[in-house]
């Protein structure tokens, strides 16, 4: 081998070990990003795991008995009405409320009722709604009187071969 060859193959050897390098250089980057990322998401699983242990533990002032104990009402994400942040709201006591509150309440119902009904009988009378039924009626008894032309042609033909003995 010439001097030539001996300084291709020594640098194509060079080459192939840097390529070597910078690969392995890339490799231990990139597991120390995912090493990063993984523990991130685990910090994160740890914070919401906490989280969801604190809204599982019964709050303070209710029985642990499931007979006896209120339901609570809480909203996962809510960060500043949560519990123990000293921002929550006495609950509502019952008690009897005035005849005219009664007589507004009562009015409204019924009129979200009367007008939900309203909307239904509406729908259910329109143009749209009436060609459909029409069309479906239509179809229906077209249907059952050849069904039921079907049904006697079958039974006179079974009718005259037992009149003629053919029947088994």
């Amino acid at each position: 081998m010439n001097q030539w060859s001996t300084t291709v193959v020594a640098g194509v050897a060079a080459l192939a070990v840097a390529l070597l390098l910078v690969a392995l250089v890339l490799l231990l980057r990139s597991q120390r990003r995912t090493r990063g990322e993984l523990a991130q998401t685990r910090a994160a699983q740890a914070e919401l795991l906490a989280r969801l242990d604190a809204l599982d533990r019964p709050a303070a002032g209710v029985h642990a008995d499931p007979r006896v104990a209120e339901f609570v009402i809480t909203e996962l994400g809510e960060e500043d009405a949560g519990p123990g942040t000293g921002a929550e709201q006495p609950a509502p006591v019952a008690g009897r409320i005035d005849g005219r509150l009664f007589v507004d309440i009562v009015a409204r119902e019924s009129l979200v009722k009367a007008a939900s009904w309203t909307y239904g009988v509406r729908r259910a009378l329109s143009a749209e709604n009436r060609n459909r039924v029409r069309f479906e009626v239509r179809r229906e008894t077209r249907r059952a009187a050849r069904q039921r032309k079907a049904d006697v042609k079958e039974a006179l033909r079974q009718y005259y071969a037992k009149e003629r003995g053919d029947v088994a």
